[in-house]
């Protein structure tokens, strides 16, 4: 029968060390969570670990294509130099002797167009020489035609010259094609058309002159045979630009253009 208020109670303490207790230590719940935040942590890592590594092309596969594209870099068909070198033998001053490779075409055709730029071209004689130095036997007539035409009388007296090509007494007649790049527009063992990219300075250095040495962009596209063991010109084009925006920058006086064109030889050219 449930006890009364009034009855007697009899208590019973234990010893502090056996008293039960209402909760369970909070030690025992610490290396659970240490474990369960571990595990999360490097599941964490090793998802971000394959994120990161999934847009990666494998290595083997890299250096596959590489090895697959090294026939291309070295083609010549870019716009990168190969590294090699320009070429050591020269004809009446003109770099001869190129490779029978696109890169060898591409580098006869940046020496050609400078002969072609050059004031040489202004002298009939000097004029004749170049031509029949670079061109393949069967179109130099043709080209020379062509040539002596373009630099005719006319031609030479629209900058200042006479009809020898001089200048008059006290100017420096300036007329110099830089390439500033090649591009292989077809090629075979044969045949070989290319495009050079060309800055030009024309003009009349010194003090009293009226035609000022002025630059000009333009592009040669030059067609190259095959012909014993050099690449010799069959014909040429020529076209406007593509031309850079002028930058601000001062000219320079008629006295140091002078000396410039005087001092700063040219270049042979080779991809």
């Amino acid at each position: 029968m449930p006890l009364s208020d009034d009855q007697p109670h009899t208590r019973t303490r234990l010893p502090v060390g056996e008293q039960p207790s209402s909760q369970p230590p909070a030690r025992q719940s610490r290396p659970l969570r240490t474990m369960l935040t571990v595990l999360v942590v490097v599941t964490l890592l090793v998802v971000a670990i394959s994120i990161a590594n999934r847009g990666k092309a494998d290595p083997g596969t890299t250096a596959g294509r590489s090895a697959d594209a090294a026939p291309t870099a070295a083609s010549g068909a870019g716009p990168a130099p190969s590294g090699d070198q320009p070429v050591s033998t020269t004809s009446n001053g003109i770099a001869s002797g190129f490779p029978h490779t696109d890169q060898g075409a591409q580098s006869a055709a940046a020496n050609y167009a400078v002969a072609i730029g050059s004031a040489d071209m202004f002298r009939t004689d000097s004029r004749h020489t170049i031509v029949a130095t670079i061109t393949d036997p069967s179109a130099t007539a043709a080209l020379q035609s062509r040539l002596d035409q373009g630099f005719s009388g006319d031609t030479a007296a629209r900058y200042g010259l006479d009809a020898q090509g001089r200048a008059p007494k006290g100017l420096a007649f300036v007329s110099r094609t830089v390439p500033a790049g090649t591009k292989s527009v077809g090629y075979s063992d044969a045949d070989a058309k290319v495009e050079v990219w060309c800055t030009g300075l024309t003009g009349l250095a010194g003090e009293r002159s009226v035609q000022p040495v002025t630059e000009n962009w333009f592009t040669l596209t030059l067609s190259l045979r095959w012909t014993g063991a050099d690449w010799k010109l069959t014909d040429y084009a020529s076209r406007q630009g593509p031309a850079p925006m002028p930058g601000d920058q001062q000219a320079a006086t008629a006295e140091e253009i002078t000396g410039a064109v005087q001092q700063f030889g040219g270049f042979r050219y080779a991809r």
